[in-house]
């Protein structure tokens, strides 16, 4: 039987790398983008994937995707909540529309997706969700705290959805949470920087500086999307699936001290789940 994945923010970096993975592997993909012409151009010869504008910002554009779905297909097996970006400032820097273009996008996003998605992967023998969290979604770090906030929130959210929607509905829910990734998403949070007034010089410049420092240290050789889409293909075919899953060696070095005692996450649900729901 053919099958159906949804994924948000694929006009680049892992999203992208999943799509056309997926595509290749028979799946049919709906890939989220902004600029759905373009990428139709670029990537027409996977004919199993088609770029759908998919604005997480705005509900009534994911429902126009969903309903499209709905219609073709009748059913979504995989939803891969992928849309998102990053923002390095400190909370004292920081613009307050900023801060909420931070949230509209990685948190609420992420929130709009799956209510619009829900009653059709409840359509069919069993649904996943998939979102992309971050090693910064389990430890905070030096002038991220706005993205760690947002990442922390979507943590908060999924690991809720796992105490109940693999009983209740069949369900599965994963987190991505990738370390540093060899896509444009590094050079765009520097970008953002820039357009927010630059590396200014403040009490935050040599923390700053800092941090870069032991970031471009630390990360001479990143992860690359397509190995992160591996991991996706792995995750979305193994049993039982993980609530939590880390993309590479060193982002599970980097989240020992939260992660080693329960690395998947499922033995603090099934506790969560038996604790409050005798389920």
């Amino acid at each position: 039987m053919n099958r159906i994945i949804a994924i948000t923010g694929a006009s680049s970096g892992i999203g992208l790398a999943t799509a056309l993975k997926f595509g290749r592997e028979g799946w049919t993909v709906y890939a989220g983008t902004r600029n759905a012409e373009r990428d139709r151009q670029l990537y027409a010869d996977n004919a199993n994937v088609h770029f759908v504008e998919m604005e997480v910002t705005d509900p009534t554009a994911l429902q126009t995707v969903v309903d499209r779905i709905d219609a073709e297909h009748g059913r979504l097996d995989v939803l891969f909540c992928n849309a998102g970006f990053g923002y390095l400032r400190a909370l004292g820097q920081a613009d307050l529309a900023d801060i909420h273009r931070v949230f509209d996008t990685n948190v609420y996003g992420v929130m709009h997706t799956i209510r619009a998605a829900l009653p059709l992967l409840r359509k069919g023998d069993g649904g996943h969700i998939i979102a992309t969290s971050s090693v910064g979604g389990l430890v905070g770090q030096p002038l991220n705290e706005i993205y760690c906030a947002s990442k922390f929130a979507v943590e908060g959210l999924l690991e809720s959805l796992a105490t109940y929607y693999k009983p209740a509905f069949n369900i599965d829910i994963t987190l991505l949470e990738p370390g540093a990734i060899a896509t444009s998403f590094v050079s765009t949070v520097m970008s953002q920087v820039e357009k927010t007034g630059g590396i200014l010089d403040d009490e935050y410049k040599p923390v700053l500086m800092r941090y870069i420092e032991g970031f471009n240290s630390r990360n001479s050789v990143p992860q690359t999307s397509e190995s992160v889409a591996d991991v996706v293909w792995d995750v979305v075919h193994s049993d039982p699936k993980p609530l939590r899953v880390r993309t590479s060696e060193a982002a599970e070095s980097f989240v020992r001290f939260k992660a080693e005692k329960d690395p998947t996450g499922l033995e603090g649900v099934k506790y969560t789940r038996k604790l409050q729901l005798n389920w």
